[in-house]
């Protein structure tokens, strides 16, 4: 009787195991998944076959743009009452902000944010950053002088030097904008005499470092990762990290509160989170959010990111009255 009921046991158990086996497959996400993305199209690519590889039973559904026009398209199916993306991953924290604000996301609490910065993701999880993408200046190798902090390029000898990007064309530029402004050491003040050192607005990023890599200027405000592929091609140009330190966007990730997956939608954010996603934006260029994963190979060794701090419902709040008075500052 004794092996009998142990025979028994072992059954119940094993039988017991394969349900949980098959009920864990059973809720496994499944289904079409509509994801909203400004990635580019290589990295938008890259993302989705990675988040397909780990969860293959899902569909996926990609509108690419820049962010303007996703969030036209957004605003347009939200008149109509017919929001058709799950999930956004979007170029910077003042658009999902300003979803927020108007009740569009979906709060996620048990997203898995161990070994993420809290200024990287919402304080109230309902969007999440993938990457640090920091602003800092280039430097053509050619200059005079070497600039070490961002007060520096206010300086007599940069004077009709300076090309940065115009936060009228670039997000990563209007948070910088918005996050100088706001400090007691910089403030409008910074910009003004940036202005009075004939410091020019370009259309943006790409502009700066072609006016940087042609020597037409010594010196640009740029995003980090554009400044080290381009001197791995050849160009002359330097990367310096402020000693100020440097705003960031962080291309968040974030779910709507329409979704008709949640499950799915949630197994996005998941998968953007983990190690292996995160081993993704290394792989793409990028220095990840959870940086403890590894750097990109431009990365300089031994260098340590001091990242400004950035109230990001500030910076929506100011966002307008910034452009408009960077606009009558610098022209459009």
């Amino acid at each position: 009787m004794l092996n009998v009921s142990r025979r028994n046991l072992v059954l119940a158990a094993l039988w017991g195991a394969v349900l949980a086996a098959s009920g864990a497959h059973a809720q496994a996400p499944a289904g079409k998944l509509t994801l909203y993305t400004s990635q580019p199209e290589r990295d938008a690519a890259q993302t989705v076959a990675a988040f397909k590889r780990a969860y293959p039973n899902v569909e996926v559904d990609v509108f690419r743009s820049g962010t303007t026009e996703v969030m036209g398209k957004l605003a347009a199916e939200f008149s109509a009452g017919a929001p058709k993306a799950d999930v956004l991953l979007l170029a910077d924290a003042a658009t999902m902000e300003a979803l927020k604000k108007d009740g569009r996301l979906m709060p996620y609490p048990q997203a898995k944010v161990d070994g993420l910065d809290p200024g990287v993701y919402d304080a109230d999880r309902t969007y999440f950053g993938s990457k640090l993408i920091t602003t800092g200046i280039a430097v053509n190798t050619g200059a005079k002088s070497r600039p070490t902090s961002w007060a520096d390029l206010a300086k007599p000898e940069y004077k009709g030097q300076i090309a940065m990007p115009s936060p009228l064309y670039s997000g990563a530029a209007a948070i910088m904008l918005g996050t100088m402004t706001s400090r007691p050491d910089l403030g409008w003040s910074y910009f003004e005499k940036l202005k009075a050192a004939d410091a020019v607005a370009v259309r943006g990023n790409g502009a700066v470092v072609t006016a940087v890599a042609n020597g037409e200027k010594a010196y640009g405000v740029l995003v980090d990762f554009m400044a080290f592929n381009a001197k791995a091609k050849g160009s002359p140009i330097d990367f310096v990290f402020p000693a100020e330190g440097l705003p960031a966007v962080t291309e968040p990730v974030a779910i709507l509160k329409t979704t008709q997956n949640v499950p799915a939608a949630r197994a996005f954010v998941d998968f953007i989170l983990s190690d292996d996603g995160q081993k993704l934006a290394v792989s793409m260029g990028y220095i990840p959010a959870k940086t403890s994963v590894g750097m990109p190979a431009w990365y300089p060794p031994g260098v340590k990111i001091h990242l400004m701090p950035t109230d990001i419902s500030k910076v929506v709040q100011t966002n307008s009255a910034n452009l408009k008075r960077f606009s009558e500052l610098f022209g459009n």
